[in-house]
């Protein structure tokens, strides 16, 4: 039986900020170029938690809202942080496997966690490595006890980093992107929020999906190796022949502030 389109496309889980929810982000993601992501296989969970307060989108967008954990005005201290990792990877297991993340504040600053865990062996230790992230306006958790675990050792996975002149996590941003080896950084003149894409900006970001997915399609075909490192081994048929001579001859990717910005990018996408 011929496998669908759908079963050959990549699952990315996509993860809302803070007193939204998964249909909000959904709404977010729609000013890009549909085609970024059209070989790509989006889910969009809402949050563990209904939101515990005043959502800055009612009268905007239609509730209800939710929220994945809960912290304190430093974020420093964190609320429910363990129960909703442990709602996530029970998600990741039993709708997964998947791919990668997309997040947008909140949304991506768990992600990266999540991310940082698997990458130390913390969880979700028998689902395969992730491969791609996507982050917008993210950030690292500032608690030590979770910092000396996840930031440990530089994330071997592709990513991307929505960086905006404007947002007030701008600085904390630049600081999780270099948690990753070699991020791609595509800078915005906004503020806290998913940005609309410029030409040059949505081509950075299309040129790099489209390496990740070619990059999957040789893995599945059978063309190159991926090690446990998340480097890849290419076959010596793909080598040049100097390069397989060689070979032989040596053996050898809060709350303040937060409110504003999401009410102008409604109103934007109402518009």
């Amino acid at each position: 039986m011929a496998t669908s389109q759908d079963e050959k496309k990549m699952k990315i889980l996509c993860l809302h900020g803070f007193r939204t929810s998964g249909s909000f982000l959904q709404r977010q993601i729609s000013k890009w170029d549909p085609s970024i992501f059209s070989q790509f296989d989006l889910d969009f969970p809402d949050g563990v938690f209904p939101a515990g307060g005043k959502s800055e989108i009612e009268g905007i967008f239609p509730p209800p809202y939710f929220e994945w954990f809960q912290f304190d005005k430093d974020f420093t201290e964190y609320t429910n942080l363990e129960e909703c990792i442990s709602y996530l990877c029970e998600y990741i297991t039993t709708r997964g496997p998947f791919d990668g993340f997309l997040g947008f504040s909140q949304g991506a600053t768990l992600s990266a966690l999540l991310l940082g865990y698997q990458a130390q062996g913390k969880v979700l230790k028998d689902h395969p490595p992730f491969k791609l992230f996507v982050s917008v306006s993210g950030s690292k958790f500032r608690d030590p006890s979770i910092c000396d675990v996840a930031y440990k050792d530089t994330i071997k996975v592709k990513s991307v980093h929505f960086i905006g002149a404007k947002d007030w996590l701008k600085e904390p941003s630049e600081e999780l992107a270099t948690a990753f080896d070699s991020p791609l950084i595509i800078r915005h003149p906004q503020g806290h929020t998913v940005p609309r894409l410029d030409e040059a900006a949505t081509e950075q970001l299309r040129a790099w999906t489209t390496e990740i997915l070619s990059h999957n399609n040789k893995i599945l075909k059978g063309e190159n190796h991926e090690l446990e490192n998340g480097e890849t081994k290419v076959d010596d048929e793909e080598k040049k022949p100097e390069e397989v001579s060689n070979k032989i001859d040596t053996a050898q990717v809060q709350q303040d502030g937060i409110g504003i910005e999401l009410k102008r990018e409604v109103e934007a996408v109402k518009a």
